[in-house]
């Protein structure tokens, strides 16, 4: 329980829970949204609206496991993501460690997550403005797998905000919902055994 030892507890916010995406009708159920669906659903079973405005984002408060949460969808863009990200942090002085975000990645097939306690961006813009904002890439992250776009011609910007077929739709929910409970693992302190048990 050593990650949860060196938590900060004397503020009101123990973690923040970010999935990022693009706000607006346009681009609901896309590709580049599957972190904003997390948090639909993680708000759905923790039964806590996400429709406060704080941080140029949606918020809610909620506990896990004894633990105060901020879900957050932040409504800047998936490129200024860590705008709001940064925001929250400096308002609860909060370490890179109590900031897990959740977000799309087009190298794992669909249905597939994988969670990591830090890293680089991968490619990702919306980590990348995160990283850039915070100066630090120490973020538990879980990344949802959209798949590779389906062949080398297209355009990735394109391809991510495409919608997922018949045939995704029920790979998609099952990777959700494991990196709903994945950030449940993570946010009690558990991110070793969330790694074991969901990463793909």
């Amino acid at each position: 329980m050593l990650f949860l030892k060196k938590l900060n507890r004397t503020g009101p916010i123990d973690f923040v829970i970010a999935g990022l995406g693009n706000p607006g009708k346009k681009y609901e159920g896309t590709r580049h949204n599957a972190g904003f669906m997390a948090i639909e659903v993680l708000s759905e079973k923790l039964k806590v609206k996400v429709s406060r405005v704080r941080f140029k984002s949606f918020c809610g408060e909620c506990s896990i496991g004894g633990r105060r949460v901020l879900l957050m969808m932040p409504q800047t863009y998936m490129n200024l993501s860590g705008e709001a990200v940064a925001e929250v942090m400096r308002f609860y002085k909060l370490r890179p460690e109590q900031v897990i975000v959740i977000f799309d990645d087009t190298t794992l097939p669909v249905g597939n997550i994988r969670i990591r306690r830090k890293g680089s961006d991968g490619g990702h813009r919306g980590m990348r403005s995160i990283i850039t904002q915070t100066g630090s890439e120490d973020f538990p992250r879980i990344r949802i797998g959209i798949g590779e776009k389906p062949h080398p011609d297209y355009d990735l910007s394109d391809w991510v905000l495409t919608r997922f077929s018949a045939d995704e739709a029920d790979k998609l929910m099952d990777a959700v919902n494991n990196a709903v409970a994945a950030a449940c693992m993570i946010a009690e302190g558990e991110i070793d055994r969330a790694m074991n048990v969901y990463s793909k």
